[in-house]
């Protein structure tokens, strides 16, 4: 269905025939549809630019979504008009070049993003850095807008606040020599107070100690420009990235003179090692003396460079050292195009660093540093709303680090920056016990070589599954399967690229790589490929609900509790996430939908009316249902918060008669689920539309609605997996003012991430393995089943968490020496497992004490 501002026409059915009326107007920022038709009907809307938009039927009479929600309400009779609108997101892109491109890019900026100069009059664009004033005269020609000049440093530590706050893996610390050689850093809650040393042509050293409170406190004329500049003059390099490159081949023991070279080894009476330099370019000091050839191949223009390098970054790190120990501060964050995350300049940066403090203060590096200038100068632009949002990395539109092949624009290499905005801010879940310290992750897959191959390869084999539902969820659509077929290509050559530079995205994990197939998924056009399976299988096992809870209340109390954690176990296989699992519910033993005569069979054989449900002989792989049952014969919770997975048997048979049952004890249930859809995970919005029916079949769950001791809330996330630092504040609100019980539902969200988090209140993470590679890794076989609970531990210490753990705008940056790049920012509206070492096995011997593993 094309649609260009205003469209009317018919959607049609499988069938063929008329079965929504539907009137389509875009407006800025939104779509809006006046729809004719029975409620659970979804249909999509192409506009003339060729981007998607789901609109699904509800029975709310006004609902704003940002991808596809869906919901069936079973109404017969609804309104024959009602609105809806699908509001869109925005994104953030950056782009990051050479200065001396910047007139071709500000004539692709006229010629693609700006209107005539007339539309264009009297707007203003964002400017900091010398470029700001240099370039002036050449912007307002060129875009017909006013330049509005930013500070420079406010705009630096703006952008540097943005990134440690809101990007994950932001900050990480650089081991040349090291396995990995990137540790990425756990984002502290207060990332307050820190020193920025921005190292330009020359070096400006910053003391930051709030969002408004800074001060330059010094800097040296020793910089990236002098680099460049005695790089120049020493050798016949063209550019700044040569000269970078001629330093990596060379040996700088050649040139400079070492503690050894004067004293014949170390200088143990001061604690000089033999290696330490003594005197830069010190072996140059007689070269006078020997002929010209001879000095020439003694000395070559690789060593030269690379001493420059050494002398040039030694320096800057001894100052800024200094700064950071006069000041009484640990963490010293570098940036600038000096850089660039270069390898050998961060080496030589952190062991200067690391060898004048005698390890007290930490050398730290941003992934995105090139971009801190042009993100400030947005924020200013954007003053106040900011903080209003969320915003996340967009893994399939940025630049890792050390890309190998750039973006090319018009010939022009340069790398990118996207971020998309959330529709409210996120903060870190207030019942971590130690937040600081809190890594979501339970593996690293770039400490893991074992999981990482495995979890890569997995993911490509998996790929041709992707593509295949997302043409299936679009069956309507001309574009769509070139649309899979491009998503599947970027996806894979990302994963390949991985296997080269595990570290290019921050740290890898399961997690990680899930979110990137939602972001590619999103990125052509597929926000929800699982919309129509999700509703169908709601549909099933509500219709099995009824007698379900029948069953369930003729049991005796202990029976039932047994039965309610099973139940939650075996709805949690039904996963379309996991390959396995994915295999065996579409093959014709297993199928919902090649064989849907046979569903009901299959739900009603493993939730058995007849008799207590048991899904694997007891004990499990992680076995503490004793220890939970024993906790039930307590005095019931306050409030319970109970993070779920999967749509369908998983939601409606597991965790519903779970929350009914601490509804009936005097508990409050709040159920958080996904802002943004991801595989066949429920979303906030189907998961209200589900209650509303459920309420309709149960008095519990109807009572608990009306009463508001039972509510759905929003995790402001939109991934398989859970990161507790980044919930939706209205969400932690609620959990920090009432909540005493945490249960986390699923492998994404209890293995995969969650696994060793550690509370302030009890919790009881529940799920079943659904991978026979990681089952197998930990002791156990395909469906081997985790039922964790966690009692409240008192006086946790810091060090013991941290074991636990191992278990329409524009905005342009431009710099004024030719050491700078351009960073150009464009807010764009857009359409809106694991693997485990052996000390984790051993972790978990230990914690289950006599039970089976």
């Amino acid at each position: 269905m094309k649609g260009d501002r205003i469209w009317t026409g018919h959607a049609k059915c499988e069938t063929g025939e008329d079965c929504v009326k539907l009137k389509v107007k875009w407006d800025t920022g939104r779509i809006t549809a006046r729809v004719t038709g029975k409620s659970g009907l979804g249909f999509l809307v192409e506009d003339r630019q060729g981007h998607h938009k789901w609109l699904y039927m509800e029975g709310h009479s006004r609902a704003q979504h940002r991808y596809i929600h869906s919901t069936d309400f079973h109404s017969d009779t609804l309104p024959d008009h009602r609105v809806y609108e699908v509001s869109e997101g925005a994104r953030l892109h950056f782009i990051k070049f050479e200065t001396k491109y910047i007139e071709g890019c500000l004539d692709f900026v006229r010629g693609n993003l700006v209107g005539s100069r007339e539309k264009m009059a009297g707007k203003v664009i964002k400017a900091t850095g010398g470029g700001a004033y240099k370039y002036t005269k050449l912007l307002q020609e060129k875009l017909g807008l006013s330049v509005d000049k930013e500070d420079e440093m406010a705009c630096l530590i703006k952008g540097c606040n943005f990134l440690l706050k809101n990007i994950s893996d932001e900050a990480f610390v650089f081991q040349r020599h090291g396995n990995p050689e990137y540790k990425f850093q756990t984002a502290d809650p207060n990332i307050f107070p820190y020193l920025l040393v921005n190292i330009g042509s020359g070096v400006s050293i910053m003391k930051v100690e709030s969002e408004d409170a800074y001060e330059r406190i010094g800097g040296t004329a020793t910089g990236g420009g002098t680099f460049w500049g005695l790089g120049s003059l020493l050798t016949k390099a063209k550019g700044f990235d040569e000269l970078l490159a001629l330093a990596e081949k060379g040996d700088h023991r050649h040139i400079d003179m070492l503690v050894k070279d004067i004293y014949g080894g170390d200088y143990k009476t001061l604690g000089l090692p033999g290696h330490v330099i003594a005197s830069s370019f010190g072996k140059a000091m007689t070269s006078h003396n020997e002929s010209n050839t001879n000095a020439g191949a003694r000395f070559s223009e690789a060593d030269i460079a690379r001493s420059l390098l050494f002398t040039i970054s030694n320096d800057i790190g001894q100052i800024a050292c200094l700064y950071a120990m006069m000041h009484k501060l640990n963490k010293v964050y570098f940036g600038g195009y000096f850089l660039r995350n270069h390898p050998l300049s961060m080496h030589t940066i952190s062991f200067s660093i690391n060898y004048w403090s005698r390890g007290q203060v930490q050398a730290l590096f941003l992934r995105h540093e090139g971009y801190l200038g042009a993100i400030g100068a947005f924020l200013k632009g954007a003053e106040g709303d900011a903080d209003k949002y969320s915003w996340l990395e967009n893994y399939a539109g940025s630049s890792g680090l050390h890309t190998q092949i750039p973006t090319q624009v018009q010939g022009v290499s340069m790398d990118q920056l996207e971020i998309d905005r959330g529709d409210s801010a996120v903060t870190y879940c207030p019942l971590l016990a130690h937040p600081a310290l809190y890594i979501p992750d339970t593996v690293d897959l770039t400490q893991d070589t074992e999981a990482r191959e495995y979890w890569l390869r997995c993911f490509e084999e998996a790929a041709g599954k992707y593509e295949s539902r997302a043409v299936s969820s679009q069956p309507i659509s001309d574009t769509a399967k070139d649309r899979a077929r491009k998503f599947k290509e970027k996806y894979v050559s990302r994963l390949q690229y991985l296997k080269i530079q595990p570290f290019a995205y921050g740290s890898l994990s399961v997690r990680s790589l899930l979110d990137t197939i939602e972001h590619y998924m999103r990125e052509f056009d597929f926000p929800d490929p699982y919309l129509e399976q999700k509703q169908q299988e709601n549909e099933k096992a509500l219709r099995l609900l009824s007698k379900r809870l029948q069953w369930l209340d003729g049991l005796e109390w202990s029976p039932r509790q047994e039965a309610l954690v099973t139940s939650v176990l075996a709805g949690n296989m039904f996963d379309w996430g996991a390959q396995e699992v994915a295999q065996l519910m579409e093959n014709t033993d297993f199928g919902f939908y090649e064989a849907r005569a046979k569903i009901q069979d299959l739900i009603q054989n493993i939730f058995s009316l007849n008799n207590s449900f048991c899904l694997l002989a007891r004990p499990w792989l992680v076995d503490y249902l004793s220890q939970w049952m024993e906790r039930l014969k307590g005095p019931p919770h306050k409030c319970a918060a109970i993070f779920v997975d999967n749509s369908g048997i998983d939601l409606v048979l597991g965790i519903i008669p779970f929350a009914r049952e601490l509804l009936q004890r005097g508990t409050e249930v709040i159920l958080c689920a996904n802002s943004a859809p991801a595989l066949n995970d429920v979303t906030h919005v189907e998961l209200v539309g589900v209650l509303k029916q459920v309420a309709e079949i149960c008095g519990v769950i109807r009572r608990g609605l009306e009463e508001g001791r039972l509510v759905a809330m929003e995790t402001g996330q939109g991934g398989p997996c859970l990161d507790l630092s980044r919930l939706d504040q209205s969400l932690a609100a609620a959990l920090q003012e009432k909540v005493d019980l945490v249960v986390i539902e699923g492998m994404g969200r209890a293995v995969h991430t969650n696994l060793h988090a550690v509370f302030t209140c009890e919790c009881l993470k529940m799920a079943v393995i659904k991978n026979r590679w990681l089952a197998n890794r930990l002791g156990g076989d395909m469906f081997s089943v985790i039922c964790k609970y966690e009692p409240v531990r008192v006086h946790q210490s810091p060090s013991l968490a941290e074991e636990g753990k191992k278990q329409d705008g524009l905005w342009l940056e431009a710099g004024h020496g030719h050491l700078d790049s351009v960073v150009v920012c464009f807010l764009i509206h857009k359409k809106k497992s694991l693997g485990l070492d052996s000390a984790f096995t051993s972790n978990l011997y230990q914690e289950t004490g006599n039970n089976r593993i």
